[in-house]
């Protein structure tokens, strides 16, 4: 059940593609996508089907819809120049973060810290607040956030704390 939910996600982020950016069906489809990708989870973990496929489908559908918000944002709004380049530093430090966790784990350093999630929550929320909050701001509070969640990852990969909160 929890992998239909995940494979749903990566149809509704292809749908996405289809429908005109910051429209009414856009935010629709983009929602829903959202409530997928908190629900596969829930329901994995709630009924014990928790799995290495599930968990790299989830991984892909996340891939998928990223990337489809850029191709479908990324036109549409204008950010300051001091914020795309606060991402650029961010997109940095968590490189840096991945490559520390193959030469110290051998492995993908996946963090699921709470900070993690809060970042991400956080950058699925911002497209809702376009039309009522300057880019400005709601673009430095999520970049704020993310610095530290990717610093705190960085610091949890580099002291062993990272496999503990996988």
């Amino acid at each position: 059940m929890a992998n239909a939910i995940t494979i749903s996600r990566i149809v509704s982020s292809l749908i996405l593609l289809l429908c005109p950016t910051l429209s009414a069906s856009f935010y629709c489809v983009y929602v829903l996508t959202g409530i997928t990708d908190f629900l596969d989870g829930f329901i994995a973990r709630r009924t014990r089907t928790t799995s290495q496929l599930g968990a790299k489908i989830d991984m892909m559908a996340d891939t998928i819809f990223v990337v489809v918000c850029l191709i479908k944002f990324l036109p549409e709004i204008r950010f300051p120049l001091w914020i795309y380049i606060w991402i650029v530093v961010v997109t940095i430090i968590k490189i840096i973060n991945i490559i520390l966790g193959f030469m110290v784990n051998k492995k993908y350093p996946a963090v699921h810290s709470v900070m993690n999630k809060i970042t991400g929550v956080i950058l699925f929320l911002l497209p809702l607040t376009f039309a009522r909050i300057d880019l400005r701001y709601s673009g430095a509070f999520a970049c704020v956030v993310a610095t530290f969640a990717a610093i705190q990852e960085g610091h949890w990969i580099r002291t062993g704390k990272a496999d503990a909160n996988d």
